[in-house]
């Protein structure tokens, strides 16, 4: 459509923001003010109880530190996995990133019966597991395992592409003049990057927090050990404790909330230092 002709129908702006915002509205809006409706139905004591409970106090401290350890491994393997595929030529390259691509084709459940096979009780390596004193399924570590698996590409999809476009004729120039690996990442790629990084560590983030089917799978649901919030949420919801459910719920909201507020004022910042180069 031309500049004129939509300049000429401002109803077809306004219909299509009015399409959005009802979008918006009945898919986001609406359960977001049923959850909280439903949390404080009870009052503010019976929420702050709900959340304080020993099982949720657990839930939370198991989903931040599994968004932590995953955040940080995911970190490292998105530099390298972005690095090789933008800087070097090899065979296999494109089998490579297709792999890197692979758990955002798969179902979260078949992921975690993936773990669940390989690290099971049916599995040829439970053996050797058992001997070493290392259990991994139906407890934290195939937790910490599961998330990983399901998010790894999200911080080297952020990467590969502005790798892409930078070139390494700035990498090149910097060797050529005495500069090692680690000062030419430091001060010539790494300032490129920065922001498309941090992108893929938040979004990684938000997807560690909320992930249910893989961990769901692996996890085994033991109370206090093994549940991150979104499986604490189900139990607590299968019990018929909606008030609980929901209160924790909200709280998970929360936690969304704040991880998307500090993406908006990255988005921000970035938007400033590029405007400012």
């Amino acid at each position: 459509m031309k500049t004129g002709e939509s300049q000429g129908r401002p109803w077809a702006k306004w219909a299509l923001i009015g399409l959005a915002a009802l979008f918006l509205g009945v898919m986001l809006v609406l359960p977001l003010i049923y959850i909280l409706t439903v949390a404080f139905r009870e009052g503010v004591g019976v929420f702050i109880a709900a959340i304080t409970q020993s099982d949720a106090l657990k839930a939370v401290l198991l989903t931040l530190g599994t968004m932590l350890v995953t955040v940080a491994v995911n970190t490292l393997f998105g530099l390298f996995a972005a690095w090789c595929l933008t800087k070097y030529a090899f065979r296999g390259k494109r089998v490579l990133s297709a792999l890197i691509d692979l758990p955002v084709t798969l179902s979260p459940v078949t992921a975690g019966l993936i773990y669940l096979l390989t690290y099971g009780r049916q599995s040829i390596l439970y053996p050797l597991l058992q001997r070493l004193g290392i259990t991994i399924v139906f407890a934290v570590p195939g937790v910490i395992l599961a998330t990983i698996f399901v998010t790894f590409p999200l911080v080297s999809r952020e990467l590969i592409p502005v790798l892409s476009a930078q070139g390494t004729q700035e990498e090149e120039a910097a060797a050529l003049m005495g500069a090692g690996t680690w000062t030419i990442f430091r001060r010539v790629t790494f300032p490129h990057i920065r922001w498309a990084l941090l992108y893929g560590v938040v979004l990684c983030a938000a997807r560690a927090m909320g992930e249910f089917g893989a961990v769901s799978v692996v996890s085994g649901h033991l109370s206090g050990k093994t549940n991150t919030l979104p499986l604490y949420i189900e139990l607590l919801y299968q019990g018929y404790d909606f008030t609980g459910a929901f209160a924790v719920s909200a709280l998970l909201v929360v936690m969304s909330v704040i991880i998307l507020i500090l993406r908006s004022l990255l988005e921000r910042k970035g938007d400033k230092a590029r405007n400012a180069h």
